[in-house]
């Protein structure tokens, strides 16, 4: 095994380093406080490496992403949503026999038990849609035993019954009856129904918003370590149940520097819009670092995101189907090419991120920019899965999450009586 020696004040430690199948390379500093009285101080853990996990594979300056050793290309082409939970969750793609009795099951658990609707009942008409998202799954757990026997059964119920609770969230929002789940449609295409149908009237689901949400939900499925499957991980440590887990991780996705990245987005291009869509004037703001540049640049990618080049056609087939004009896709192309040719972005590896589209693509479908978050939960919601029973499941155990800190507050002091 390979070391890397770290010398500090004549004493020295041979420190393990972890290389990965795709060859990354970490040096695990476990040891380092206990040999050397040393702590690493890593703001934002942007070059800490929290776990070893076999789920998803990103190179951030190769723009690739594999889920499970598939390109994220490939499984966008070829599965579908409910394929792609198996797949992470389980670590192997299913067979037909596997896909249908998984499928089978959700089908089952998309109900709701009818006391959960009182809930609803209790929450205002202005109620943030993630803000009852994450109550409401977190309640879950009140409902369902939490025990090892229960694992699987109660991933399938948080997978199936995401999608209904979402629908009920944003038909309270809007002051209409609630639409059931139906066992005849796709996933996509029942949430589509519970999302839009009115009790009144028959609604027929296009096929090209069935084959664009399966693909959007596809494309936010899993991430590695980002902001909201980190926290997921660190709820879960401490033996939180999955469900409230869950609820911390749609917390975590809630802001806006995470999974609101998309509604801000559409915000960025009304403003623009409204300013008479002179991009000039905005992109000489952003340059001068007054207004931010959303949907652009990423944490991990340097190159272009994968997901964006897959969106950005999508976005173009489906607005050609559906015959819809809108201005801000045509002032969100414009961005995009003025961006690209300018070498203030081209030098800082600006590139469109899957935020870019998705929001649009979301606009296009009719969802509102308040669900948008909610959409990235259910398409999140199997990597958090997965990575919460990877950590339970590790063959070695594993520990509670703890990080240290570097304290700069005052030394010790007297507090006396007055």
């Amino acid at each position: 095994m390979s070391t890397a020696k770290l010398v500090y004040e004549g004493r020295e430690i041979e420190l393990p380093v972890v290389v990965g199948s795709e060859g990354e390379i970490g040096v695990d500093v476990a040891k380092l406080r206990k040999e050397l009285g040393l702590i690493t101080l890593d703001p934002g853990y942007g070059n800490t490496g929290s776990t070893e996990s076999a789920i998803t594979f990103i190179d951030g300056e190769r723009g690739v992403l594999r889920y499970r050793g598939y390109p994220i290309e490939q499984v966008a082409a070829h599965a579908s949503f409910n394929e792609v939970s198996y797949l992470l969750i389980e670590g192997e793609r299913p067979t037909d026999q596997q896909l249908k009795d998984f499928e089978r099951e959700l089908t089952y658990h998309s109900l709701l038990h009818e006391d959960m609707r009182k809930f609803f009942e209790g929450y205002p008409p202005s109620a943030h849609p993630m803000a009852i998202m994450a109550a409401m799954v977190a309640s879950l757990s009140t409902f369902y035993p939490d025990t090892p026997e229960e694992e699987h059964i109660n991933i399938v119920r948080i997978l199936s019954k995401m999608k209904t609770l979402a629908a009920f969230a944003y038909k309270k929002s809007v002051g209409q009856p609630f639409i059931y789940p139906r066992n005849d449609l796709s996933a996509t295409g029942n949430f589509l129904r519970m999302m839009f149908a009115v009790p009144s009237e028959d609604y027929e689901i296009p096929v090209v918003l069935e084959e664009a949400l399966n693909m959007l939900l596809i494309l936010h499925a899993d991430h590695e370590q980002n902001c909201s499957t980190s926290t997921m991980r660190m709820v879960g440590s401490s033996e939180a149940n999955l469900f409230a887990s869950i609820s911390a991780a749609t917390c975590a996705l809630w802001g806006p520097r995470h999974g609101g990245a998309n509604q801000a987005v559409i915000e960025m291009l009304r403003s623009i819009t409204a300013n008479g869509g002179n991009l000039d004037s905005f992109l000489a703001k952003v340059k001068a670092r007054e207004v931010r540049l959303m949907g652009f640049g990423h944490r991990v990618y340097k190159n272009f995101d994968p997901r964006a080049r897959l969106l950005k056609s999508a976005a173009d087939r489906i607005f050609d189907q559906l015959g819809i004009n809108d201005p801000l896709l045509d002032v969100a192309k414009r961005l995009e090419e003025a961006a690209l040719n300018d070498d203030f972005f081209i030098s800082r590896k600006l590139y469109p991120n899957v935020d870019f589209y998705s929001g649009i693509i979301y606009r296009a479908m009719g969802i509102p920019t308040e669900m948008f978050t909610v959409m990235f939960a259910l398409g999140r919601l199997p990597g958090w899965i997965a990575h919460w029973r990877e950590m339970r499941n590790a063959s070695g155990g594993y520990r509670i999450h703890r990080p240290r800190q570097i304290y700069t507050g005052e030394g010790e002091r007297t507090f006396g009586p007055r």
